[in-house]
């Protein structure tokens, strides 16, 4: 029978999620440009071409900035009141924005302007107005093109109408009148140019049909759990057109389009309104902002926080970057915030391997015929394509390599307990692998002998694991057995070293003090109990 290595178990720890994947992706965003603005940031929208320019809405402007810079490329400042919502088109050469004015005019300027009631299309390119919309009478607060219909406009206006824009003819197409209060968000869906999503502050949600001109589905958030009329701050629907994601004060929710409009998520990590939602470039993570200046990202897949950034102002608007390399925030006091980070060269290309180590899932290291060419093709040195190296009708049967044993599973195979012992109780080697040696020792019944004939100097590393670990939740039991067997094998011995001897009292000092500990904690735990079970009887139900 081959010889088994040493298991070594992971062992949690309430810091591992700082050190997971997808913390230390997010962490990549650093270097943080701050740059200050007159009035509060409320509105960044990246272009989804190359190179990703950005728009920044704030005050009575909008300026367009590169990313690799950070610096202003245009600014928009023909507006007579609060610039809102810039946006850019798919093909990045259109900008649309509205304001709080609620005049009707039109400027020939290179930018886009939106007054309240008034919106204002402006070529980037040519510095010149194109188109100005003016049948709101209210503040616009949303302006946004359709990714499908790239002739159409939707905005949204505190004089609670949704409409539909075409640009070439500027008239507006279709009129929503279906909510009651200031509507301040609404997004186009991405799968159906007809679809339109719509939050508003009379606390409900709507599907808006352009073809029929009505709201098709009505979703309220008030008649949930926490009941009263919260203002929907955000809204945001997922590509598939399928799923819809909504804020209302500082609770999240999840949408099913398909099944009425039937709420199947609730989140409250936020503990104050949730003003930002945005998605990364595959919709696989959530980015939430709110006035409690955090930033939280969620994994669409179950919902759970797995990453947390904190602002220096509560956030307004968010966005990402559809190449993934900026974040861009704004927030109350006028600072934008621009996080980046420098991505690897293989994410800018197709990782082959990748893709075949997926493929891979069986025996099969080839597939007959070639049919899959980035899988058992080597290059050529000095050439553009990649040859077979092989018949193209043979396959190769997955060879694995004998793994090479560890140096304490070497000396453990050759029943040399003490020289094991000895190689794991060094600095460098993590407690994990150290105890589970220790633990194979024990089943072997070689602890003991492991321990035994040590003089001051090999005795000395055994009792700093012990001092160090004592109070360790995950080692704990361990040592108090494995400091046991140290105490009944050298107590005898006890006085003829002085570090050993102030080992020992450290030791003993150590375990004193978590005993202590554990009292506090119980009284405390008894404490709280009384007060729990006191409230629970005041609540009682009268019979």
């Amino acid at each position: 029978m081959d010889y088994q290595p040493v298991i070594v178990k992971a062992h949690p720890r309430p810091s591992s999620s700082k050190s997971s994947p997808e913390a230390r992706y997010w962490r990549q965003f650093k270097h943080p440009v701050f740059v200050k603005e007159y009035a509060p940031v409320t509105s960044v929208h990246f272009s989804p071409t190359k190179p990703h320019r950005y728009a920044v809405t704030a005050a009575t402007r909008v300026q367009l900035y590169a990313p690799r810079t950070q610096k202003v490329t245009k600014t928009i400042s023909r507006f007579k009141d609060i610039a809102r919502s810039g946006c850019i088109r798919a093909d990045g050469k259109l900008l649309v924005a509205g304001d709080d004015t609620g005049l009707i005019q039109a400027f020939f300027f290179a930018r886009l302007k939106e007054t309240n009631g008034s919106k204002i299309v402006f070529d980037i390119n040519s510095r010149a107005i194109l188109r100005t919309f003016d049948s709101h009478k209210q503040a616009v607060h949303v302006t946004k093109f359709s990714s499908l219909a790239p002739t159409q406009v939707l905005s949204c206006s505190d004089d609670t109408t949704v409409r539909i824009w075409d640009v070439p003819s500027q008239s507006c197409t279709t009129t929503f009148t279906a909510h009651t209060d200031y509507v301040r968000s609404g997004q186009s869906s991405t799968s159906s140019p007809h679809l339109h999503l719509t939050g508003s502050y009379d606390a409900t949600v709507r599907l808006f049909d352009s073809r029929s001109g009505q709201c098709e589905m009505v979703m309220n958030p008030a008649g949930g759990s926490t009941g009263g009329n919260v203002p929907v701050e955000q809204v945001l629907m997922f590509p598939s057109g399928t799923v819809a994601v909504s804020s209302a004060g500082s609770i999240l929710r999840v949408w099913d389009l398909v099944a009425g409009g039937r709420c199947v998520r609730a989140l409250s990590n936020h503990q104050k309104t949730v003003t930002a939602i945005a998605f990364d470039s595959t919709a696989s993570r959530l980015l939430t902002g709110g006035l409690d200046q955090m930033v939280k990202v969620y994994d669409v897949s179950t919902y759970k926080v797995v990453h947390t950034m904190r602002y220096p102002a509560p956030v307004l608007c968010l966005a990402v970057s559809p190449d993934e390399t900026h974040i861009a925030a704004g927030m109350t006091d006028g600072t934008l915030s621009v996080r980046r980070r420098n991505p690897k060269a293989s994410e800018t290309q197709f990782n082959a391997s990748l893709a075949a180590a997926v493929l891979r899932s069986g025996t099969f290291e080839t597939f007959f015929g070639g049919t899959l060419p980035t899988i058992g093709m080597g290059t050529v040195k000095g050439k553009g394509k990649a040859k077979p190296l092989g018949d193209v009708n043979e396959f190769r049967i997955e060879s694995r390599r004998a793994k090479r044993l560890k140096g304490y599973d070497k000396l453990l195979k050759g029943f040399k307990y003490s020289a094991a012992l000895d190689s794991v109780l060094r600095k460098q080697v993590p407690p994990t692998t150290t105890f589970a040696l220790i633990q194979e020792l024990i089943h072997r019944d070689g602890l003991r002998i492991a321990l035994a004939g040590r003089d001051d100097v090999l005795l000395e590393p055994v009792l700093r694991v012990l001092v160090k670990h004592a109070t360790d939740p995950r080692f704990g039991e361990m040592v108090c057995d494995i400091a046991g067997l140290v105490i009944q094998m050298y107590t005898p011995i006890l006085g003829q070293s002085p570090l050993i001897d102030s080992l020992f009292l450290r030791l003993r000092k150590k375990v004193q003090t978590e005993l202590r500990f554990q009292k506090e904690i119980r009284r405390t735990k008894g404490a709280l109990d009384m007060i729990f079970s006191a409230v629970a009887s005041t609540n009682l139900p009268l019979r």
